[in-house]
């Protein structure tokens, strides 16, 4: 896929005036089509869910405003938004005057949905509402501390293997997902969350599979589906979900959500984040 028009990995000119063309969005069905997910019958549910820390806008009486933008996208939109494209757009608000708040979260749903051509979700959260929530620890049982040794840093999802007859319900995680940006090659930190139902999945054996994303090529939400569709297949869990928590870039950060179950996601901070 060309991604030569895209804002990300080119210098840019800051603007801070409201310019809503400054978004730019890229389409899901040549992401997905490698992995054979078909966007008439999608595997799963869920979402993509947006955070930008550095949202700022002018009210009427020339004061400027914070806010927190959570963003929600469907995993059922046929676009994805371009990460660099959604920090020059939310910086274009910097010095733009609203009368009222509610102005702002009218021009940035209308705005992102046309972006992605389906329905998404926006709320303005306060910074006091922020502080309050504070961080919690990742619910369920960490991988990481296990004591394996790694060969692979390309995604290999013949490392997954199940283990025994009985059925488990199981909540894991691991700090140790690293993927890179397809388009500038830098790092994405994160933390991934596994959630499953069925026969055991081998902890030292997944916690390889997910080291082995370290060098691959993906956007979030492709690289947090490729996973959730490896161990769809290769497990053959009863009810699964993937929820990935990526550390911020440039003030915005990328979760995405995908499951079996048609639920929404614990909106939580994990400690770097």
């Amino acid at each position: 896929m060309d991604y030569a028009d895209l804002a990300l990995g080119k210098p840019a000119i800051y603007t801070a005036t409201y310019t809503p063309s400054l978004l730019q969005s890229i389409p899901r069905s040549p992401l997905r089509e490698p992995l054979g997910i078909d966007p008439d019958d999608l595997p799963f549910h869920g979402m993509d869910c947006w955070t930008s820390y550095e949202f700022s806008w002018i009210n009427r009486k020339g004061r400027p405003e914070m806010a927190v933008m959570l963003l929600q996208v469907p995993a059922s939109s046929p676009h994805i938004i371009e990460s660099k494209s959604l920090k020059l757009y939310l910086g274009s608000f910097n010095q733009t005057r609203f009368t009222h708040r509610a102005d702002v979260h009218r021009t940035l749903e209308s705005d992102l949905m046309l972006a992605v051509r389906a329905p998404v979700t926006v709320s303005l959260i306060g910074l006091d509402q922020l502080e309050a929530e504070g961080v919690g620890p990742p619910p369920g049982t960490c991988l990481d501390h296990l004591d394996v040794e790694v060969e692979h840093y390309e995604v290999r999802p013949e490392l997954l293997r199940v283990e025994g007859d009985v059925s488990v319900r199981q909540s894991l995680y691991s700090h140790l997902l690293r993927s890179c940006c397809p388009v500038t090659g830098q790092p994405d930190w994160g933390t991934v969350f596994i959630q499953y139902a069925g026969r055991g999945i081998h902890h030292g054996d997944l916690l390889r599979y997910i080291i082995s994303f370290r060098n691959h090529s993906g956007f979030h939400e492709e690289t947090v589906e490729r996973m959730f569709m490896d161990i769809l297949r290769r497990c053959e869990p009863d009810a699964l979900t993937v929820h990935a928590r990526y550390l911020r870039r440039g003030g915005i950060e990328i979760n995405p959500f995908r499951s079996t179950r048609d639920e929404m996601p614990i909106m939580m901070r994990t400690a770097r984040q």
